[in-house]
């Protein structure tokens, strides 16, 4: 079963403006992602899939597969999608989806989402981890509460599950679980996510994953016992990236 990673870059980031092609560890923050996707040896084809030509062109030029995709498409999934659809990738068992901001992408995790997919069979795979500190009150951090056979039951921004009686040491018997963004997908599955149209819960929570949840495409929650691998959104998020990879790669700056 062969494996497509895709990792969808778009140039008109709001908060941290052309951010692919900002720099990190003296390479544009799309190129090290690609180039911690390949290493991490999960994906038989790695492939950049952006609408802007600038990135395009960083992206070649370090080696990368790049498709221009259209300018239109309303989220990564859909772009990722687009590509997934392409004749020349047509014979991919599994799509893995990897956005173009997390260069210190966990491998536990991306092979946790796959695993879903490949091994438990369901047609939709991601992962989450142990959140720590004020992840239940903070509504940028997703959370998500599975079943017992790890299938997704929901996300929100909110802090599920709602602890009703907290134990006298402060604690729950059902610990908050925070979403990763990774995803993996059957191929199928991907095409039907993007035709669903927006669902009145991906609308009022503003997570797309609640569209195929919804529509009873089950989604599995690989639980990984690890610290979330940061992102970066923010000019700030990029100094501590940057920092980050001058300690963990002295020999790369």
């Amino acid at each position: 079963m062969t494996t497509l990673a895709v990792i969808p870059a778009r140039l008109g980031a709001t908060r941290l403006p052309r951010k692919p092609l900002r720099l990190l560890g003296g390479a544009p923050l799309v190129v090290r992602v690609w180039e911690r996707v390949c290493a991490l040896g999960v994906a038989d084809r790695v492939v950049v899939a952006t609408d802007s030509v600038e990135v395009a062109d960083a992206a070649t030029a370090a080696g990368a597969t790049v498709v221009l995709t259209r300018a239109d498409h309303p989220s990564g999934t859909d772009r990722v999608a687009e590509v997934a659809g392409r004749a020349e990738y047509a014979g991919a068992g599994i799509v893995l989806n990897v956005q173009g901001d997390e260069p210190f992408v966990s491998e536990a995790v991306v092979r946790g989402a796959l695993g879903m997919v490949r091994d438990r069979g369901f047609a939709l795979g991601t992962a989450a981890v142990p959140a720590a500190g004020d992840a239940r009150a903070r509504s940028d951090i997703v959370k998500v509460v599975t079943a017992d056979d790890g299938r997704a039951l929901y996300f929100s921004r909110a802090g599920i599950p709602f602890v009703r009686d907290v134990g006298d040491d402060g604690s729950s018997d059902v610990p908050v679980l925070q979403h990763v963004g990774v995803y993996a997908y059957r191929p199928a599955a991907l095409a039907r996510w993007v035709a669903l149209p927006e669902h009145p819960l991906e609308r009022t929570e503003r997570l797309e994953q609640l569209r195929p949840l919804a529509a009873n495409l089950g989604i599995g929650v690989a639980i990984v016992r690890e610290s979330p691998a940061p992102g970066i959104d923010t000019e700030s998020d990029l100094m501590d990236a940057n920092a980050r990879w001058a300690d963990l790669y002295p020999e790369r700056r």
